[in-house]
């Protein structure tokens, strides 16, 4: 069967909180996601993922740091909009999410519907591995994940971007 979600952990793992998605990726590898669910650690290979999701995928799910000015440790549900990204200079040693998508669209590639599913990081500093507070809400995110792979509402509010 045809993978069709991809559910893809970005972050830098020498910034702190910002390994978060790298860190739900690898909880996630030990449970049981459906044969339809395509797994993948892309740390901060965003061109990586731009080429990947030209394999066409219903959704994509990002697990990604998400500063809002909440307390740390809030999860977050956000439906993104690819749609109406401007187009701008890709910068394949820097890119961000935004920036994926941009490149994506030039190579004429979908990602289909994209959830991300973020964390209110405490520390972005320089250092390996996650906050006290980070940490605490991998379980919560794995188990958000999972219900997505599996097609339920997760726990948590959507906020759109």
């Amino acid at each position: 069967m045809r993978p069709r979600v991809l559910v893809a952990g970005i972050g830098n793992i020498f910034l702190g909180d910002d390994g978060f998605g790298v860190e739900v990726v690898k909880e996630l590898a030990g449970t049981g996601l459906p044969p339809w669910v395509q797994l993948a650690d892309y740390g901060i290979a965003g061109m990586h993922l731009a080429y990947d999701l030209l394999g066409g995928y219903d959704t994509t799910i990002l697990l990604d740091a998400t500063p809002h000015g909440r307390p740390p440790g809030t999860l977050s549900l956000i439906e993104a909009d690819t749609e109406d990204l401007e187009a701008a200079s890709i910068d394949a040693h820097g890119m961000q999410p935004d920036a994926v998508f941009r490149l994506l669209r030039l190579l004429g590639g979908d990602a289909g519907r994209v959830l991300v599913v973020g964390c209110e990081p405490a520390c972005l500093d320089e250092g390996i591995g996650l906050s006290p507070e980070v940490t605490a809400t991998v379980p919560a995110a794995v188990r958000a994940v999972t219900e997505l792979a599996w097609g339920t509402c997760p726990r948590l509010q959507p906020t759109e971007v």
